[in-house]
């Protein structure tokens, strides 16, 4: 049981990427989702959220107005749109299943069902 992030690659700055989340073996539909990523040598960080009942989301900061993120239930995938990428946006971009509400949205220990994350570089 996992999920699988697919959709990363290089790209030049100002450029899109769209990453997409398949689930394997467990449904997303109804469940809250998000993304994750981590770049070298750094933390893991929130990156965008969907909830699971009223598809309500929320943004890391560093992301907001650029990154959107979606699902299609019917195909059990959830999507991130990255529109002006950044280098800094340069990470490994992950997908996971939220499974424990007692804190924040971006708090990666709520998660389950890591799959193996797909890479996004930045740069020119």
């Amino acid at each position: 049981v996992q999920l699988q992030a697919s959709g990363g690659g290089l790209v030049q700055p100002g450029g899109s990427l769209r990453l997409s989340c398949a689930a394997s073996g467990v449904t997303m539909g109804g469940y809250s989702i998000g993304w994750f990523r981590q770049a070298p040598g750094k933390e893991r960080e929130g990156v965008a959220y969907i909830s699971g009942y009223y598809d309500s989301t929320s943004y890391g900061d560093s992301v907001k107005g650029r990154f959107t993120i979606s699902r299609d239930s019917a195909k059990n995938t959830l999507f991130l749109q990255m529109n002006s990428l950044k280098p800094e946006d340069t990470a490994v971009y992950y997908c996971a299943r939220r499974m424990r509400y007692g804190g924040n949205w971006n708090d990666a220990d709520q998660y389950e069902y890591w799959g193996q994350g797909t890479q996004v570089t930045v740069s020119s």
